[in-house]
């Protein structure tokens, strides 16, 4: 069983009792990290969803409840919106996705009215951690943004290096993923990463921007020497900015079920950072999760 990494739980710890709302919160394994979330003094959570359903579910897992605000819903669409409207009047300081799709969650999320955007591309974070790994791995975007172009990209970038320095005190190293190190026209992910790297340097982002590099070059110090690169992010990277949505997610499950990694994964870029699980996810990747969206909270 993979288990919680130091860095988040100790950084999370730095703020005790963050007001959370759980939407839809009648989910046994999202109540159990709830659970162990309440524990430690982590989250005062705020239960939104049928209040019947949340009491059972809670009882199943041995939540003592009675001590929290529940706020009975209708179904799923008026749950999300009640959570953001929470929000924006800084009565939660993050959203835990519980049993609805989060689609639901997110369009509610993106409606002006609850002023949650803040000029800001969203965008989802995994900070992974393995046995096999000698420090985190950042992969962006593997769960929101589908195909994003140039300058979407530059603005995943600017969000992930945010949330790493909330955690670092070192420029973090970012890898603009490809299958190549070389731009070629015949891959078009591999132009864009020459691009963003290049308006990163222009903007002056707080990091060490590399691409397009390959996974290999990207991770292996090894490889990048028989490659013959020898810039600063080539083999030691912090950050992976994968080109598609489903390169960060096969990346990040390969991880999972194949290295034993914990993956927790947050939606930042809005004023509030939203917990976003699978439904697959341990108890261990939702609490981690639970303790990343505290960290990105911080101010």
């Amino acid at each position: 069983m993979n288990s919680i990494p130091a860095d988040l739980k100790s950084k999370a710890l730095e703020t005790p009792h963050l007001a959370a709302g759980v939407v839809c919160a009648d989910q046994i394994s999202i109540l159990d990290a709830v659970k162990e979330g309440v524990g430690i003094n982590l989250i005062d959570p705020m239960l939104i969803g049928n209040k019947n359903l949340i009491i059972d579910k809670a009882n199943e897992v041995g939540l003592n409840i009675e001590n929290f605000e529940i706020i009975n819903t209708k179904d799923d669409q008026e749950a999300a919106s009640v959570a953001c409207s929470l929000a924006n009047d800084n009565k939660i300081k993050i959203i835990i996705k519980g049993n609805l799709h989060t689609d639901v969650l997110m369009r509610s999320y993106l409606k002006k009215e609850y002023n949650l955007i803040e000029g800001r591309r969203l965008s989802h974070i995994w900070h992974m951690t393995s046995p096999k790994l000698n420090k985190p791995l950042y992969i962006t975007d593997g769960a929101l943004n589908v195909l994003p172009r140039v300058e979407i990209k530059l603005q995943i970038l600017k969000n992930a290096v945010e949330f790493f320095k909330k955690l670092h005190s070192s420029k973090p190293k970012v890898a603009l993923l490809s299958g190549t190190e070389d731009p070629i026209e015949s891959m078009p992910s591999s132009i864009d990463s020459k691009k963003v790297m290049e308006l990163a340097n222009k903007e002056n982002v707080d990091a060490l921007v590399f691409g397009p590099l390959a996974f290999d070059n990207a991770v292996s110090s090894e490889a990048a020497k028989i490659k013959g690169i020898t810039n600063e992010v080539a083999g030691n990277v912090d950050i992976l900015l994968v080109p598609n949505l489903e390169t960060g997610n096969s990346l990040s499950k390969i991880m999972v079920y194949y290295m034993d990694a914990c993956a927790a994964g947050i939606v930042i870029g809005g004023k509030t950072p939203v917990v976003v699980p699978s439904r697959a996810d341990n108890e261990v990747s939702k609490l981690a999760s639970i303790m990343a969206a505290v960290v990105a909270s911080q101010k």
